[in-house]
């Protein structure tokens, strides 16, 4: 298990991409938590195995079917054993 951040640039705020990411971390198995961040940006903590993470994060580079995503980027993160995969409130 390791956990990731991922900054998904682009137009990604009030096109439903919070709600695919939760769908779409759900059907990987992914734990961890979504929002929008001020500059229009969405943020992501993913905990999960290596290949769970590879493919969510692939998954980030084409988004929601609304969405226009320019730019992911990941960092390594703390493990913090998340119990779901949550949308949280910006």
């Amino acid at each position: 298990m390791r956990a990731i951040d991922i900054t998904v640039l682009g137009l990604v705020q009030g096109v439903y991409f919070r709600v695919f990411t939760k769908k779409e971390a759900n059907r990987i198995g992914l734990k961890g938590w979504c929002k929008n961040q001020a500059d229009n940006s969405v943020f992501i903590h993913a905990e999960g195995s290596e290949d769970q993470l590879e493919e969510f994060v692939k998954w980030c580079h084409i988004g929601s079917p609304a969405s226009n995503v320019i730019g992911v980027e990941v960092t390594e993160s703390k493990l913090l054993y998340r119990k779901e995969f949550l949308i949280q409130k910006s």
